[in-house]
């Protein structure tokens, strides 16, 4: 048969950020191939910090060079206002959970070993490291910056398993508590092969209806395609189930405990900030762009999983007494916020506005969350980190510099004046009022009473009570543990003093989202 074959147009300038991490994530895995081992950290360090920076730095000229009027690479992927905005958060905030990562201590010197065996112990005394995590690290954010810029069903799937494959690797290489990083890893593989099923199932049956995967064509096929309810409302229901699952929205919560409990801090602190934001995106891609005409029917399931979500991250995390499980349900309660904010649909102008005060939210909570984690890594006793509460007793006469940064993050998650929450939660609950949605809103302030008393209370054990007598240490900080640290910090009262630079930046970014 005689024919021939066009090659696919590919806009490389466009895509030049997502580009350069994959071709240092290759690389990356050459170097493990080849380059003797004591040499490994030495050039993947530099590797990774320069392409994160690199990427972020094409993202930035992308943004001011124009943007594309369409979907670039044949249609697959949307390089509009929120996208660029996305990656920037993301490749900036996995910028400064490479230097948490960069600590060796954390990671186990060989993963294959058997917790407490011959084996890893001789690991141990010859110095070995995980120098894997770096190529890891990029391929997972590769991922997260084709996720929620995917403009059709099945890039957003290959986007999926790419983000969170590396993920699962790294969460089973906490150097201590073995076992317990090692189930984390288990359980986010099997509950997310489940949530990636219940996507690919649900893509197939929206094919089914539509007759295609683009997104756009798909929320023109609502106005076109009778007789196929069925097909759309469980196709919907399906991808709903993958994409709440990787935001950790109730009741598909119950990974997120486990996982940032036994991963380690530096890989806790990657996932629960550039995850969640990549998932958002993803999120309001699907539910805006191709489902945005079904609103009607999935706005009530989202007013319903926004509810139970803010509920039940603030009480259970009353509950708790490890930090990571305490903050790991906080981050529910988050997202059950942000919720609130994807359900605020209307007219184009009400969307614009939404979709702003969401990407100024995850922006701020980005930074707050890393910090956090940053100062639960140097808090330690002879066990390793001190997860339990009761070892955080008097920290503040212990260490008060540090104990007094993290009851400012802790404040900054209670959504006080002066801090990034504030004005995250102010944007995100007003553009609900102005979707409709005010008695959402109100559970949403009920839910940041009942946190702000978790919050509290950990502030009252650290500068209200007396350190125990074999209390904890305080790890002597790195250079890039501190700066993480200070530039979190630094960066929420930025955004909660002086927000609106950050604001009219999201605010031009919303204004171009390649909607129906």
């Amino acid at each position: 048969m005689n024919g021939t074959i066009n090659a696919p147009s590919i806009e490389y300038a466009q895509l030049f950020p997502v580009l350069v991490v994959f071709a240092a994530a290759i690389a990356g895995v050459l170097v493990e191939a080849f380059a003797p081992r004591h040499l490994r950290k030495s050039i993947h360090v530099p590797l990774t910090l320069l392409t994160l920076a690199g990427a972020f730095i094409a993202t930035v000229v992308t943004a001011l060079g124009g943007l594309p009027a369409t979907p670039v690479a044949m249609g697959a992927i949307a390089v509009d206002g929120p996208s660029l905005f996305i990656w920037g958060v993301i490749l900036f905030l996995a910028f400064i959970s490479t230097l948490l990562i960069n600590d060796d201590e954390q990671f186990v010197a060989q993963a294959a070993a058997v917790p407490g065996s011959a084996d890893e112990e001789d690991a141990v005394r010859s110095g070995f490291a995980q120098t894997e995590v770096y190529p890891l690290l990029l391929f997972a954010v590769g991922g997260m910056l084709l996720f929620p810029a995917a403009n059709d069903l099945l890039m957003m799937f290959v986007a999926l398993e790419v983000m969170s494959l590396p993920l699962y690797l790294l969460c089973g290489l906490a150097r201590r508590r073995r076992l317990l990083s090692q189930e984390a890893s288990v359980k986010y593989f099997l509950l997310g092969a489940f949530s990636s099923a219940f996507f690919l199932y649900g893509m197939a049956l929206l094919y089914g209806y539509a007759g295609s995967v683009d997104l756009k064509a798909i929320g023109q096929a609502l106005a076109t395609v009778s007789n196929q309810e069925t097909l759309l409302l469980v196709g919907m229901g399906m991808i709903g189930v993958g994409l709440l699952f990787k935001i950790g929205a109730a009741p598909f919560q119950a990974w997120k405990p486990d996982v940032y409990q036994g991963a380690p801090t530096a890989v806790t602190a990657l996932m629960a900030s550039t995850v969640l934001v990549a998932a958002f995106g993803a999120v309001l891609r699907v539910f805006w762009v191709a489902l945005g005409n079904l609103d009607w029917d999935w706005r009530p399931v989202m007013w319903g999983v926004a509810i139970l979500t803010m509920i039940a991250g603030a009480i259970l995390a009353i509950t708790q007494t490890d930090i990571k499980r305490m903050l790991a349900y906080s981050s529910i309660a988050h997202t059950g916020f942000l919720l609130t904010g994807v359900v605020a649909t209307g007219a184009a102008e009400q969307n614009s506005k939404a979709l702003s005060a969401l990407l100024f939210y995850l922006a701020a909570y980005g930074f707050t969350t890393i910090g956090a984690f940053a100062v639960v890594t140097m808090v330690r006793d002879a066990g390793g980190e001190a997860g339990h509460l009761s070892r955080w007793a008097g920290l503040g006469k212990r260490a008060p510099l540090l104990a007094g940064v993290f009851a400012f993050f802790l404040l900054a998650f209670a959504g006080i004046p002066l801090t990034s929450g504030f004005f995250g939660k102010y944007a995100v609950f007003t553009a609900a009022v102005g979707g409709g949605a005010l008695p959402l809103v109100v559970v949403g302030a009920v839910s940041s009473a009942i946190a702000a008393f978790f919050y509290v209370r950990v502030i009252v054990l650290m500068f209200f009570n007396e350190p125990a007598a074999d209390g904890p240490s305080i790890a002597a900080p790195t250079t890039a543990t501190s700066a993480v640290v200070a530039l979190a910090a630094a960066v929420t009262v930025v955004l909660g003093v002086f927000p609106q630079p950050v604001l009219t930046l999201a605010d031009q970014a919303a204004s171009v989202l390649f909607i129906r």
